[in-house]
């Protein structure tokens, strides 16, 4: 059994792989990098009732991964690069089996978590496109200053019934007729309208709609830029309803296609898992 953990900036997530198959799963969170490599471990272990003498080695990736020096409980414990990690997790997620050589032709990872990673895989290798700083961690800081709640359950709440014709400048508010192919309804511009009439849920629409039109956005042109039409989406926000809307009306529009495997957030855990050599 190989243990593939991932310490990202605010939450580490846990899997385990045998035979070459994703077994088990966990998250948690932690103050430092050792506390949560450790608990995440110990947590995997203790509730999936695992005796650690199976555990014949584990990766550690992502922005913690630095900080730890040595082998965790004495078992071997190798650092994986965190692009190749997400590289070769998203391949595995997305059919190719995890394996460079498979023939599958390349796809596109958008990777979203506190920022936002794309990264291409397939049988030329893993690089790495581009990003951008824009994701989960704009989220929590903006709603930090301008909604009553920072907690992403609360945000998702009062988005429900947000209104984005409060906060966002629509097309229909600039002109009188479509734009290309684009309708009246589209974004001109994130928060160029912000209305005194504005309330919590309609600012909490506005924030969740700028971060999936950045991240789709970046996720399109880095596509099209390699030649591919479908893009895998990983990383804590792969899970997040208002951003799958947001990407499905970019696909509609461009003709691009998200996908959203099974276990989409343990992809970089899960990558630096099947890395191990």
């Amino acid at each position: 059994m190989i243990i593939g953990i991932d310490i990202g900036s605010t939450t580490t997530k846990t899997v385990s792989v045998e035979n070459g198959v994703l077994a088990r799963k966990i998250k948690t969170r932690a103050q430092d990098a050792l506390t949560s490599a450790a608990g995440a471990l110990g947590k995997l272990l203790i509730e999936n009732d695992i005796d650690i003498s199976s555990i014949s080695g584990i990766a550690i990736t992502g922005a913690g991964a630095s900080k730890i020096k040595n082998d965790i409980f004495g078992i071997p414990t190798q650092k994986v690069d965190e692009i190749k990690a997400i590289g070769t997790g998203g391949l595995f997620l997305a059919g190719g089996g995890g394996d460079l050589g498979s023939g599958m032709d390349s796809i596109v990872i958008a990777n979203v978590g506190t920022g936002t990673a794309i990264i291409q895989a397939g049988k030329d290798g893993i690089i790495h496109l581009g990003g951008s700083g824009v994701g989960g961690g704009t989220i929590y800081g903006l709603a930090k200053k301008l909604l009553p709640t920072a907690d992403f359950g609360g945000i998702m709440e009062l988005a429900k019934d947000g209104k984005l014709n409060q906060v966002d400048l629509l097309l229909e508010d600039i002109t009188d007729t479509e734009i290309s192919f684009l309708s009246r309804e589209s974004t001109a511009a994130n928060f160029g309208k912000m209305l005194d009439s504005a309330l919590s849920p309609d600012i909490a629409l506005g924030i969740l709609n700028m971060v999936y039109q950045v991240i789709g956005m970046i996720s399109l042109f880095a596509a099209r830029s390699v030649g591919v039409d479908r893009v895998i989406v990983t990383g804590n926000g792969s899970n997040n309803p208002v951003g799958k809307q947001v990407l499905r009306a970019i696909s509609d529009m461009y003709g691009i296609r998200f996908d959203y495997p099974p276990d989409a957030e343990y992809t970089t855990a899960l990558g630096a898992a099947l890395s191990y050599t």
